[in-house]
């Protein structure tokens, strides 16, 4: 995943045209500048064992997911590990200044383990923080397309915990086992992000096979090096049942990559070690994005969200800044925007994986804490009409966004900074409602609304003192049938 220039979904406009694209069959159409194209509602697969039913229906309650990408590229304030791809280098190298040089690129950027020392990474932090302010799962890179392992792996010494990178000595060198364990000590579900594309490895990017410039794929042909192939494949899956077997429960293998696939010539066999995988962890989802079919158990928007709801399990990867790797001095988004791009999400039937790109030494950006936070305390209080949701029409109308648990039905109105409040709300919904309450709002929280039938669906009045004071960033109302 990257873009540094990335299309900024925080607003309703801009996400209302949004393109809605197919998972495609060439390797160039998967990934546009950076940015994942996501397989259609039509194409989704759903799986027969009732286990992975049941454990996407608990997915698709959680709304809110911690995103992280963390690596050696973080130390650059790069766009992740793809400036090593030459094919790539309009857009990916965009923040290298200082050569033009695509060997030195390479040569400095694969150089960076050995450099890579975070001495403030407090794992129990980061946990504390998603925990507290309402974040369900966390999905973390393990291994982004550099091939950089940021796992105790046997299968390379290109890794975190390799002799040449100085925090190998650190008591939480194994950064995987740190922070999986401290996310699941505070009850937040794990989703192992993994690139099935590895440009450190030889076994894909082979030095002995001649080629004048890399790409996202091979440096060969695998059908005619299928002995080369071969060699990937089985490194491939090795390193995946490193992490399935020896880092604890594991509820995603969240799959990156997606021109690695049958349909590119690059079958790495993934149906093989998924289901090798589950026989120890049977409940296991796997999001094999853009490639469609039985392991592509949920479909991952990529800093866009779709235009209409959708009816499969989705999370829209969203970053919080301008990137899904740290940036110094990076523009975040507002309080508002975030809010109001979680509401419109779950909306359309969808989960916010948020992409907070933590510092090279360790820490997370203040400005990010603070986001974090004020996400956390306005879930607090609205909650309810987030968590454990599902979509019902109309969906939206307007600034009005409508979601539906049991016999409750959401309202939430969000508003623009400054704008002034209405005296009342004109919902338009079907069926019957004997009460509406207001969600949180300060001391006006759980106060009763007055509840009128109209010709367009039903009425709901705002007492004078909501309107008296500081807009809200977003107003939730549960009407009961």
């Amino acid at each position: 995943m990257s873009k540094e220039n990335q299309i900024d979904p925080a607003e309703s406009e801009l996400a209302a045209n949004a393109t809605e694209t197919a998972a495609v069959t060439l390797e160039d159409d998967v990934v546009h500048q950076g940015v994942h194209n996501y397989t259609e509602e039509k194409d989704y697969v759903w799986p027969e064992e009732p286990l992975l039913r049941e454990r996407l229906d608990w997915f698709s309650d959680q709304k809110l997911g911690l995103m992280m990408h963390w690596g050696t590229y973080s130390q650059l304030g790069i766009v992740e590990s793809w400036a090593l791809d030459d094919v790539d280098e309009e857009w990916s190298r965009e923040s290298v200044d200082w050569t033009k040089d695509s060997e030195r690129i390479r040569r400095e950027v694969y150089g960076l383990n050995r450099t890579f020392n975070p001495l403030r990474f407090q794992p129990e932090l980061w946990a504390d923080l998603a925990a507290d302010n309402g974040f369900r799962y966390l999905t973390f890179t393990t291994k982004h397309h550099d091939g950089f392992c940021m796992w105790d792996t046997k299968t390379t010494e290109y890794s975190v915990t390799g002799k040449d990178t100085p925090f190998h000595t650190h008591p939480y060198a194994d950064v995987c086992r740190q922070l999986f364990d401290a996310f699941r000590a505070r009850g937040v579900a794990i989703s192992a992000y993994f690139s099935k594309a590895d440009w450190h490895t030889p076994y894909y990017w082979s030095p002995d096979m001649p080629h004048t410039e890399t790409k996202r794929g091979p440096s060969y042909d695998p059908a005619k090096y299928p002995w080369l192939w071969e060699k990937f494949v089985q490194f491939t899956h090795e390193q995946i049942m490193e992490l399935m077997t020896n880092y604890g429960r594991i509820d995603m293998l969240w799959l990156d990559a997606g021109w690695v696939g049958p349909r590119s010539g690059q079958d790495i066999r993934l149906g093989e070690v998924v289901e090798k995988a589950r026989l120890i962890q049977p409940w296991l989802l796997s999001a094999d994005r853009t490639i469609g079919g039985a392991y592509e158990n949920l479909v991952t928007p990529e800093q866009t969200l779709p235009k209409d709801p959708l009816f499969i399990p989705w999370e829209s990867n969203i970053t919080m800044g301008t990137a899904f790797s740290f940036r110094f001095e990076d523009d975040y988004k507002s309080l508002r925007q975030l809010i109001h791009l979680l509401v419109e999400i779950v909306a359309k039937g969808g989960n916010l994986a948020l992409n907070v790109a933590p510092q090279p030494d360790g820490r997370l950006p203040k400005t990010a804490i603070q986001r974090m936070k004020g996400i956390g305390a306005w879930l607090k209080d609205n909650g309810d009409a987030i968590y454990g949701t599902r979509p019902i029409a109309p969906y939206q109308s307007g600034k009005l966004n409508f979601t539906s648990k049991g016999n409750d039905v959401f309202a939430i109105r969000l508003y623009a900074e400054r704008e002034t409040m209405e005296q009342q709300l004109e919902l338009p919904l079907e069926g019957h409602f004997s009460s509406a309450e207001l969600l949180g709002f300060g001391e006006a929280a759980g106060t009763a609304l007055e509840l009128a039938k109209t010709a367009q669906g039903w009425s709901v009045k705002l007492p004078e003192s909501l309107r008296a004071g500081e807009t809200p960033i977003a107003l939730a109302i549960r009407l009961t049938r």
